[in-house]
């Protein structure tokens, strides 16, 4: 445990000190904040404002958003020769995966809390549904936590930053296209197993309309530990080459 949070601290340290991570940020939330504008100016005389206007958004944003945070954590180690380094530390492989992960998720979890401060404009303008804004705040987070597991993944395969982005963001964009596919596909017990397997469709039917069900907690919990067992099992294997 000591080495997770001695590895979460260097990575966290990074992201609060690198100039990129503050171009994402600046990124994230101004499209969060056009994104949330923009309902809010629907709501005057089109609709009721949608207290889960944002998270709906990130269901589909974090396909590019979790590439670029995750891209550099392990192939940047790679391509310098420091995960040779990290690999003689005392750490364990484990460490290393859970330590830049839990930093990665730290930073999402973050810049999302900073979009819950919409629901405060919210509350001061109308009376917003806020069991249906933290239901729809915990799927993102949880969502977000599986996007960057999965970058996580693709960045210890490669050494090359934007190779490793572009496979993640492919990968994210196939689970996301599920929900889709599972609506199209005439079989329907395909359909329904395509649409298990998205991650749309954990959130959409469920967290984005207010909605915590413990099969949702599960697939993402369950896609987390997937894909860091494999990314630690990828990590390891640097030991024997």
């Amino acid at each position: 445990m000591r080495g997770t949070w001695l590895i979460f601290q260097r990575e966290t340290k990074q992201y609060f000190t690198s100039p990129l991570a503050y171009l994402i940020a600046f990124a994230f939330l101004i499209i969060t904040g056009l994104i949330f504008n923009n309902d809010l100016t629907l709501s005057v005389d089109v609709k009721p404002a949608n207290p889960a206007a944002v998270p709906n958004f990130l269901s589909f944003g974090m396909i590019f958003f979790a590439p670029i945070l995750t891209m550099r954590l392990l192939a940047e180690e790679s391509r310098e020769g420091t995960l040779e380094l990290l690999l003689t530390a005392p750490v364990r492989d484990n460490d290393i995966v859970f330590g830049k992960f839990l930093s990665a998720w730290f930073y999402y979890s973050v810049l999302l809390a900073l979009t819950f401060s919409y629901q405060f404009i919210l509350i001061s303008i109308t009376s917003p549904d806020l069991g249906h804004a933290i239901s729809a705040y915990i799927g993102i987070w949880l969502y977000g936590g599986a996007t960057i597991a999965v970058g996580l993944l693709f960045s210890s395969l490669t050494e090359n930053q934007v190779v490793a982005a572009f496979l993640s963001g492919t990968t994210l964009l196939f689970l996301w296209l599920g929900n889709i596919a599972g609506q199209v596909i005439t079989d329907i017990e395909m359909a329904r197993i395509v649409r298990t397997l998205s991650l749309q469709g954990h959130f959409a039917t469920s967290f984005g309309q207010g909605l915590v069900r413990a099969e949702d907690i599960v697939y993402y919990a369950g896609l987390m530990a997937v894909m860091l067992f494999i990314t630690i099992r990828i990590v390891e294997s640097h030991r024997w080459r």
